[in-house]
């Protein structure tokens, strides 16, 4: 089908350039005093037997970069398609202006005037449809404060209402962790869920890996996926736009986010930096996982485990219930044993939480 539109589009295109330049042609093959070829109909008829006899060296080279710009579009993503879009008419309009201000009928000859606007059309529909396309973050922000001028003008429930439906775009780790589920039932977690195609194509790729190790987490993830959208009551999304000019699923994560406005969760220290270099919001389940423990202060007593060595020397490495790491400073001795410590200092961050302590035994000793 695709291939009947292309020849017809030629043997349109045949015709009208017969009509305006097959008299040229004539005139240099000597042909101009041949009655019957110089009616418009038949120039027009010539044009289009021409270009009719030239597609079937052409249509396929065309119908197979139509296919391509159409695998591209079909990829990219809505918000660069639609700026792209609204770049290329606001260029066709400018160029349609200039053609009617610009007397190019005053032109020598009519057939460059018209080569003229053709070129101009192109030209201005092409820098329209480039600045909108690389412009359009600049006018997602736009738009975006555009919105929040127009949001202060309401009342402070329906911005705070707003602010707190955010999309939430869940990243890979967050969701092999297993935790956001959870989280989501509970109701702590309000607003859209937004899950990236390119976040399902590598926990699918992790999936299948041969690795069993990965192979499991990867399924876990998917189970947690599946449990979020059939079991809880919240709106899940699936994003199927993708950045082909990014490679790093952590990098296109930021870049939906600032595009959406919305906020990353994640458990992934590093991207929690990044998004926070980026001024992207994000919200760390660790984070909320150490806001909800209890308390542990300087002084405390504690009966721990003590596990293994710690990395200085003779350091022990005790775990809470909960999986906070304690190093025992000299509890080497007592591995393998349970012992009462002593709080030193505790060190809280976004990659967990450490407590440092010391055996109760030899702080009697001392």
């Amino acid at each position: 089908m695709l291939q009947r539109i292309v020849q017809v589009f030629f043997v349109l295109v045949g015709g009208i350039l017969g009509i305006f330049f097959m008299p040229a042609l004539m005139r240099l093959l000597n042909m101009q005093d041949i009655p019957f070829l110089n009616t418009p109909y038949t120039l027009a008829i010539l044009g289009a037997i021409i270009f009719y006899l030239a597609t079937f060296w052409l249509v396929e080279g065309v119908v197979n970069w139509i296919k391509r710009l159409e695998e591209s579009l079909v990829k990219a993503p809505v918000t660069d398609v639609l700026f792209g879009s609204l770049g290329l008419v606001f260029g066709l309009i400018i160029a349609f202006l200039l053609v009617n201000v610009i007397p190019f009928k005053d032109v020598p000859y009519q057939a460059i005037g018209m080569i003229i606007q053709i070129f101009l059309a192109i030209l201005l529909g092409y820098l329209g449809f480039q600045v909108g396309f690389k412009k359009k973050d600049e006018l997602v922000n736009l738009f975006s404060i555009t919105n929040r001028i127009s949001k202060k003008k309401g009342s402070n429930d329906e911005e705070s209402e707003h602010e707190e439906k955010k999309l939430k775009i869940l990243d890979t780790s967050v969701i092999i962790d297993g935790r956001i589920a959870d989280i989501c039932q509970t109701g702590f977690l309000e607003g859209t869920i937004v899950i990236p195609q390119f976040v399902l194509e590598e926990l699918q790729h992790i999936a299948d890996s041969s690795d069993v190790l990965k192979r499991n987490r990867g399924r876990r993830g998917l189970d947690i996926l599946n449990r979020i959208q059939k079991e809880l009551a919240i709106n899940v999304e699936i994003y199927e736009g993708d950045f082909e000019d990014i490679q790093e699923v952590d990098s296109k994560l930021v870049k939906l986010a600032k595009l959406t406005q919305g906020v990353v969760v994640t458990n992934d220290f590093n991207l929690n930096k990044v998004c926070e270099l980026q001024k992207v919001a994000v919200l760390n389940i660790n984070d909320l996982a150490n806001a909800v423990k209890p308390v542990v202060l300087p002084g405390e007593e504690m009966k721990v485990q003590v596990i293994k060595d710690g990395k200085e020397h003779n350091q022990g490495v005790a775990y809470l219930d909960d999986g906070t790491m304690i190093v025992v400073e000299s509890g080497r001795d007592y591995i393998g044993k349970h012992i009462d410590v002593l709080v030193t200092s505790v060190l809280q961050t976004s990659a967990g939480r450490m407590i440092f302590a010391k055996p109760k035994l030899l702080e009697k000793a001392l």
